[in-house]
């Protein structure tokens, strides 16, 4: 790969979101945005060959975009006739809106989540335009086909156009209503990178940090906000691991193998206080109930010292306030040091009888463990592989088919 080639590789991952939500204030239309945002990639590339990297790419991209969708809308008049997002004069705006974070970034996660919109298209057209996540990674975070994912988010553009959505920050009295479908948008980026659903590298930093921005940047727009603190706290507490979740010659490692001691007490602080301010709030939602679980994940010296039974009761808490599948399967693990591997086995295979996870590579992988632990060497093998299969990320497929290797022969 080129110098340039990596510059703009890199200007991809880290810019996106700013080009493509910059143009849209210009454009006042997605797909026209999307189009002038690829367009100025395409130029940098020729660009950039002869007159070398800018000094800022960022910037760079983001006239080239404007500039291009300008010459778009003077060339065809009748395109202001056709608006479907409803665009305010920057300066209004600015006066409008003063006590908002000035994002446009944000502003575009809102126009994306917008209730007019499910709430799975909110989420897979954020990822898509906001984060620049493609459309097959988001396939996998939904367990859908890419074929079915990429319709969706094409019917979400289409809503968005016929709904004539502004693209701007809700206000105070709409601001709750709205607030769910972009936590959950801004936990699935960090999911997307925390384990890079495809791929030969465990994680995206990029995706981690981004996501990292927009959820403190929820958190100065919503200060009193339990849940957005809850996501907030969440995220740092997971993130604090990142840097051990890799051992030096490239194995991935499993929670009770890592140096606890070289977790970023920084991120263990501030998440820690970001969780406790939740819960003082009120906060019993799905964001808050996760941090609390990583919360006491994280204050344990080591994990033999885990409080699982408190980790227990937290699941129960979370199911019922978001009967998801996923919850239940990491509850199990959670029984499997409560109540033994035997029982935590029948809850996972509830969930395998259930069908709703069949296409997720860690039911067959925590099935395989609970094996394993009961003996069953040989079944865990087979359960292990299953998981491989279905994984999408190269270092976790080859832990997994190692995992597969060593019940074969009998280690544990």
């Amino acid at each position: 790969m080129s110098s340039v080639e990596a510059a703009l590789a890199d200007a991809h991952r880290t810019e996106w979101a700013f080009v493509l939500a910059a143009t849209v204030r210009v454009a006042g239309d997605l797909d026209l945005a999307q189009e002038c945002a690829q367009e100025a990639y395409v130029a940098a590339l020729e660009t950039w060959g002869t007159r070398g990297v800018p000094s800022s790419p960022g910037a760079w991209l983001t006239t080239t975009a404007r500039r291009k969708a300008l010459d778009r809308i003077r060339r065809d008049a009748t395109l202001q006739r056709k608006l479907p997002l409803l665009i305010e004069p920057e300066a209004d705006q600015e006066t409008d809106e003063p006590d908002t974070v000035p994002d446009d970034r944000l502003r575009l996660v809102f126009t994306c989540c917008h209730p007019a919109l499910s709430p799975e298209a909110q989420v897979a057209l954020t990822l898509r335009l906001v984060c620049g996540v493609e459309t097959a990674e988001i396939a996998r975070a939904f367990l859908v086909p890419e074929p079915t994912m990429a319709a969706r988010i094409t019917r979400a553009k289409k809503k968005i156009a016929a709904a004539r959505i502004p693209y701007r920050v809700p206000g105070p009295d709409e601001l709750a209503d709205r607030l769910d479908p972009v936590l959950t948008t801004v936990h699935l980026l960090f999911t997307a990178g925390h384990t890079s659903p495809t791929g030969d590298e465990l994680m995206r930093d990029d995706l981690v940090d981004r996501a990292l921005d927009l959820a403190r940047t929820l958190v100065a727009l919503l200060p009193r906000e339990a849940e957005a603190r809850g996501l907030l706290g969440l995220l740092l507490l997971t993130a604090a691991r990142r840097s051990t979740r890799v051992a030096e010659d490239g194995r991935l490692l499993r929670l009770d193998e890592q140096d606890r001691s070289r977790w970023d007490p920084a991120a263990l602080t501030e998440g820690m206080r970001q969780t406790a301010e939740a819960l003082t709030t009120g906060g019993a939602g799905r964001f808050t109930l996760q941090a609390a679980i990583a919360g006491v994940h994280a204050a344990a010296p080591r994990s033999s010292d885990t409080d699982w039974p408190r980790i227990v009761r937290l699941y129960d808490g979370l199911l019922a306030v978001w009967d998801s599948p996923v919850v239940a399967l990491n509850r199990a693990v959670a029984v499997s040091f409560v109540q033994g591997p035997d029982v935590a086995l029948k809850l996972v295979e509830e969930l395998e009888a259930d069908g709703r996870l069949s296409s997720y590579a860690y039911l067959p992988a925590t099935r395989a463990h609970l094996l394993r632990e009961l003996g069953r060497t040989d079944e865990a093998a087979i359960s292990y592989a299953v998981a491989a299969d279905l994984t999408g990320n190269a270092r976790e497929r080859e832990f997994l088919l190692q995992e597969a290797r060593s019940s074969r022969d009998g280690v544990r």
